[in-house]
């Protein structure tokens, strides 16, 4: 006789293994929300929604780990993590629905992170191209055409011919690049901008080159709406902005060619981001952050299948805040986007 403790990633991977017991399909569905556990966790409530909420956790058949001083009021607002299954969970935001004190919407954004959280697969729509993500890893390949790029790498003082570009990008495409993603100004620590000018000079005619000989999608890496739009005419169809749609004419540019977006979190300018950076929560910030500026991107009409997300590896985090993110990545699925993760050369990998 032999005894395993399973280890279950997502719904559809219990939902083989009772399959391969012979478990009856109509049993399948019942017992699968039973068997998904999760570890909610919610931040800033009131003392009063947080008993209301633990009572309902209980009752539901899950728990709830509060502060010690909920109890006591000693404390105005308080963290708390749900524990329970999916069921338990499904129980409770239908009980949290006839709440007051702000336990109804509570409910909605529970539910819509545990919705989010299991998804499988994603769509990326940029332009004239559509990414089924989920499978496998996507390779963004990187062409930085800039004199001063932080991994010593940028070609744009070395080369001025549009051959050498265009191999180079062919060379990234047969080493595995599903994106080519070109940059014009460097967004190392302590780098000063380029004007429209200059970044246009370096950027516009390059992608124009490689648009016409290679046949994969191709991303403008810029925070500046006329050096994107440019890029868009010269056939790019994916804005990496490190800003994060923080300019509004961006998100109409983006709209207009219906554009995939990166949005990047980063913690002030490249030029004073990584002066002693500082989070509450590396990676509870972060998520806030970046769903603020996705639901700006689609109050303002840019589509979901368009939006990607970055939490933005070193740009204004320590080198723990780095690898807390990493450790952390997973967290970022309750927004229900793909995530883009750039470390490659980073300085906290060495």
């Amino acid at each position: 006789m032999a005894t395993r403790i399973l280890s279950i990633q997502s719904k559809q991977d219990l939902a083989e293994i009772f399959k391969d017991l012979k478990v009856d399909p109509y049993g399948i569905g019942i017992m699968v929300p039973k068997g998904m556990a999760y570890c909610v966790r919610l931040d800033g409530l009131s003392c009063v929604a947080a008993n209301i909420l633990k009572q309902e956790m209980l009752s539901a058949g899950g728990d709830a780990a509060l502060p010690r001083d909920v109890l006591t009021g000693r404390i105005k607002t308080a963290d708390c993590v749900l524990i329970g299954s999916l069921a338990q969970l499904s129980r409770l935001v239908g009980k949290l629905r006839k709440q007051p004190f702000g336990l109804d919407k509570l409910a909605n954004n529970i539910s819509g992170a545990l919705s989010n959280y299991a998804k499988q697969s994603l769509v990326l729509a940029a332009r004239n191209y559509r990414f089924r993500l989920g499978k496998r890893t996507h390779i963004m390949g990187i062409m930085n055409l800039t004199p001063d790029s932080f991994s010593g790498d940028g070609l744009y003082a070395k080369h001025n011919d549009p051959g050498f570009f265009v191999e180079y990008a062919r060379a990234l495409v047969n080493d595995g690049a599903d994106i080519i993603d070109i940059g014009g100004e460097s967004s190392r620590p302590g780098a000063k901008p380029v004007c429209v000018k200059e970044e246009l000079k370096r950027t516009s005619g390059v992608i124009k080159a490689i648009a016409k000989k290679i046949k994969v999608p191709i991303s403008i890496d810029t925070y500046k709406p006329d050096v994107a739009r440019a890029a868009l005419d010269n056939g790019a169809c994916i804005v990496n902005d490190i800003s994060g749609l923080r300019n509004n004419a961006m998100i109409s540019t983006a709209k207009e060619y219906q554009a995939g977006v990166v949005i990047m979190h980063m913690q002030g300018t490249p030029l004073s981001m990584q002066k002693k950076p500082h989070y509450g929560c590396v990676t509870a910030d972060i998520i806030a952050y970046l769903k603020d500026r996705v639901d700006a991107a689609l109050n303002a009409g840019v589509g979901a299948e368009n939006i990607v997300v970055d939490p933005g590896i070193g740009f204004g985090k320590t080198v723990s805040d780095n690898l807390e993110l990493l450790r952390n990545l997973a967290d970022f699925k309750v927004l229900g986007l793909p995530i883009l993760v750039g470390t490659s050369r980073k300085g906290f990998i060495g």
